[in-house]
């Protein structure tokens, strides 16, 4: 079965850190792209952080920029977003989804700026930033 897995979501403290993990099933993740959103309450989905298939190129929201990282492990046909210093306002389910779409940034800016139709999403993961 052909599928995205997230985990790591939870409950996390203003300023402390949390991993979250997209991991394929049923494919191989070197040939796409993958970009993180996520969808608090009332909002409209938005855009987070997105990487390459190769060569790593990212783009990542004002928002999260320095304090969320994405990378991947194509070893382990998984991707990551480190999220440090969150904040109440990053409260949301987080999704994460994959395309096979050009290497640049500029490719990841549109994706983050949901310009693509994703071809594999997951069923997401509430990140819930509270003390």
């Amino acid at each position: 079965q052909v599928q995205l897995v997230e985990s790591g979501g939870g409950l996390v403290q203003p300023g402390g850190s949390l991993r979250l993990s997209c991991a394929a099933s049923g494919f191989t993740l070197d040939r796409y792209a993958i970009g993180w959103s996520r969808q608090a309450p009332a909002k409209e989905r938005e855009g987070v952080s997105c990487i390459s298939h190769w060569y790593g190129y990212t783009h990542d929201a004002d928002s999260v920029k320095v304090r969320f990282t994405i990378y991947r492990d194509n070893a382990k046909n998984t991707v990551y977003l480190q999220m440090n210093h969150p904040k109440p306002e990053d409260t949301a389910v987080y999704y994460c989804a994959s395309r096979r779409v050009g290497t640049s940034s500029v490719h990841m800016e549109r994706m983050c700026a949901g310009q693509y139709q994703m071809d594999y999403w997951d069923h997401g993961t509430q990140v819930t930033v509270s003390s």
